[in-house]
């Protein structure tokens, strides 16, 4: 009844029509509230009469209304909104910064809840809108940007419907400008688009696009001065935006023959950095320095030779107990590293490597316990007194454990025959 009385108060146009559209404004930040105005009749009419008003102060409440709709998680009231999208991409250009800003956050919100939403968007210009708005000087602004591209590129029909038309237009270059000036500008920004350009790189097979912009040397560039900032103070958050950057260069890599584009030593020395800042507070990087380290290695001996001669080794062995999936990954980097042959696996070697293998075949989790016989089966085969060491150490042993577990035991076997040799 109360929101009926709102309604009529303010559609009648009594003298405390803002005072009225406040109250409306508290109430709708209830669910029910919601669900139950956008079934008056009249009630989202009587809302974009007055966003579209010529009276600020009441276009302002109205857009504050809208906010608080837009909130509701149940597809029906951002649908009951679909008459207001035009307008609310009209006043991206040029209104106050208070109201551009309410706006954007209104689209973002009612895009996630939405298909029918995003559906009319598209056609009505988003992009090109989105577009002109991330030349804005203001931060807010740019958050908001951020924040809506964030929810359309998550869409499930992100990659066949939005992305190519967000890498058709000027975007890309602006995200990639404003995510490696992160440091020096804006942070809320740099991590809204940086994560917009993971969802873009994951989603989308042909990152030409990026690649063309420089996309491999500039999220480069930006590790390494993250790595200085860590030495000296890093700023408030700056893991929040190492995480979806590490993610970004990670899947650029792993998804494209960039060969020579990347290969900057210092990339893995910022890593190390960065790693060695975060391993107690933020232990999530560590696997994400670990996939881009695991990426880096993968198909280059460049990278497998720089992490050994810049004495790179040590600190990699001591992630193989951090957490599980760190030592898959730690184990997978040293099989990279082992597959580039004899002069590569016996610098391993020169590391006491095999000591440091052997509590890892007693471990739980047969995916280590895989990823290690793979490793052990490399050094073997191109640096056979390797397997005669190992036996030195009781290895042997530790391998006729396996010869019955089902997923490793022909590898164990196989490893055994090469020993016995």
């Amino acid at each position: 009844g109360q929101v009926l009385e709102l309604l009529r108060g303010v559609q009648r146009g009594s003298e405390d029509r803002k005072r009225l559209l406040g109250r409306l404004r508290w109430a709708l930040q209830n669910e029910e509230t919601q669900q139950k105005f956008v079934r008056l009749d009249g009630s989202i009419r009587m809302l974009t009469g007055l966003f579209t008003s010529s009276l600020a102060d009441l276009q302002l409440e109205a857009a504050r209304c809208l906010h608080e709709l837009s909130h509701s998680s149940v597809p029906a009231v951002a649908e009951a909104c679909l008459p207001v999208t035009s307008y609310l991409l009209t006043y991206l250009s040029g209104h106050s910064l208070e109201f551009m800003e309410l706006c954007l956050y209104t689209l973002g919100n009612l895009v996630v809840e939405s298909e029918a939403v995003r559906k009319q968007l598209l056609p009505q210009g988003i992009i090109p809108v989105l577009a002109s708005c991330i030349q804005s000087p203001h931060e807010a602004v740019l958050e908001g940007v951020g924040y809506v591209l964030s929810q359309l590129l998550q869409a499930k029909e992100a990659s066949t419907e939005i992305i190519p038309l967000v890498l058709d237009s000027v975007l890309p270059q602006h995200m990639l400008r404003l995510v490696c000036s992160g440091l020096k500008a804006g942070m809320g920004a740099a991590v809204e688009f940086a994560w917009c350009l993971h969802y873009i790189i994951c989603r989308h097979e042909d990152n030409a696009v990026l690649l063309a912009l420089g996309a491999v040397p500039a999220l480069t560039s930006l590790l390494l001065d993250v790595a200085s900032e860590v030495l000296q103070d890093a700023p408030e958050g700056l893991e929040l935006l190492v995480c979806p950057v590490l993610r970004c260069l990670s899947n650029l890599l792993a998804q494209t023959d960039c060969q020579g584009q990347g290969q900057d030593g210092r990339l893995l020395i910022a890593l190390f950095l960065i790693l060695q800042c975060c391993l107690q507070q933020h232990p999530f990087l560590v696997h994400e320095c670990l996939w881009l380290l695991n990426n880096l290695t993968a198909d280059d001996s460049f990278f497998c030779s720089a992490l050994l001669s810049l004495g790179l080794l040590p600190a990699v062995l001591q992630l193989l107990t951090c957490s599980q999936m760190a030592t898959v990954l730690v184990l997978t980097v040293l099989c990279n590293i082992a597959e580039k042959g004899p002069f590569l696996c016996q610098q391993l070697l020169q590391q006491p490597l095999l000591p440091q293998l052997l509590p890892l075949l007693t471990l739980p989790d047969p995916e280590a316990v895989g990823q290690c016989l793979e490793l052990l089966h490399l050094l073997f085969l191109h640096c056979p007194e390797a397997a005669a060491d190992f036996t030195r150490h009781s290895g042997h042993q530790a391998l006729e454990q396996h010869q019955s577990t089902p997923e490793l035991q022909e590898r164990a076997r196989a490893l055994l025959d090469m020993v016995r040799q």
